[in-house]
């Protein structure tokens, strides 16, 4: 339910610019990721600071979109977003010793403070990858073809996220178990 709630403001996006252009899909996107973002909050009581980003970046280059009539902010929008995370997570880690995947999952899940270290600089590089491929596809191709790249780049995240989970299983600290007599 949750992924099916991730992708659909994209799916809803597709389907507007499909059917009516660029700036009816950039309308859609924004009313759709408003909507996402109050049903995670409706179900989680709060928003990650990664949510609060992508949509504070959707609703301002959405309207500058709108406003200006200018389809060049919608599609530079996520080069953006991950050029910003990936500053974010390296600074954090290199510059100023933290480690921000850490503090904002290390509750969930144990790991040892090196793998922590490499799964932030996977993200670091994923993120200048996804930033660049969406800067040279906004850049050098078509809207429609910049369109189909973000329907179907989807895929990206899937095997980066799958990839780093087959990763993490190896280094997991499972919880030590109780005594039980």
């Amino acid at each position: 339910m949750k992924v099916l709630l991730d992708f659909l403001p994209l799916v809803l996006f597709f389907i507007a610019y499909k059917l009516w252009g660029i700036y009816a899909g950039t309308a859609t996107l924004m009313a759709a990721t408003a909507a996402q973002m109050a049903i995670v909050y409706a179900i989680d009581k709060k928003l990650s600071p990664m949510h609060r980003a992508t949509l504070a970046l959707i609703l301002v280059f959405g309207a500058l979109t709108l406003i200006l009539q200018d389809e060049r902010f919608i599609k530079w929008k996520p080069t953006v977003l991950y050029g910003a995370m990936s500053a974010v997570l390296a600074v954090a880690l290199w510059g100023f010793k933290r480690n921000f995947l850490k503090i904002m999952l290390g509750a969930q899940i144990r790991l040892p403070d090196a793998v922590w270290r490499r799964l932030t600089a996977a993200w670091v590089v994923y993120g200048i990858f996804m930033a660049a491929l969406n800067g040279v596809m906004a850049a050098y191709f078509s809207t429609d073809a910049w369109a189909n790249f973000k329907l179907w780049g989807f895929l990206f995240p899937i095997v980066f996220i799958v990839g780093q989970g087959f990763y993490l299983m190896r280094h997991i600290e499972l919880p030590p178990e109780d005594a039980a007599p």
